[in-house]
């Protein structure tokens, strides 16, 4: 009897410095090894956001040796989850996938006192992303 593989989720932005890092450090911290993550950019940065590292630091989420990933076609079909975060038609689209589209503001430029609040709005939709993830996988 085989187990169920993990459910996986990419997260998607412009960058890929910012959100779609802190999102995918925040799920790969709660949700462990139970759900595959992955972010990735449409036109990469040179690193990721110094601030955003630091806001994710004073929460216990270290993402400092991550690095900008581009995004390919490939992942989006490879992935269940597609999640954007401002990336409009630079970001594939297939209708097979659950896709959701999160308004979260850019950090880029901004200094860690402004990137709390995005941090603190991405953990409350990472919750919600697990709790409905369990909750298909429960069905």
């Amino acid at each position: 009897m085989s187990a169920t593989p993990p459910t996986s989720v990419l997260f998607t932005c412009v960058h890929n410095a910012g959100r779609s890092q802190m999102t995918a450090g925040f799920l790969n911290h709660l949700a462990g090894d139970r759900i595959e993550v992955r972010s990735a950019g449409s036109l990469l940065a040179d690193q990721v956001n110094p601030a955003a590292v630091e806001a994710m630091k004073e929460v216990g989420v270290d993402i400092v040796g991550q690095q900008p990933k581009v995004l390919t076609t490939e992942a989006v079909q490879a992935y269940d989850y597609v999640i954007t975060m401002g990336c409009g038609d630079a970001c594939p689209s297939f209708p097979s996938k659950h896709y959701l589209d999160w308004a979260l503001e850019d950090p880029a430029g901004k200094g860690v006192e402004s990137v709390r609040p995005i941090r603190d709005a991405i953990k409350t939709r990472i919750g919600a992303l697990i709790s409905d993830i369990d909750g298909r996988r429960d069905a």
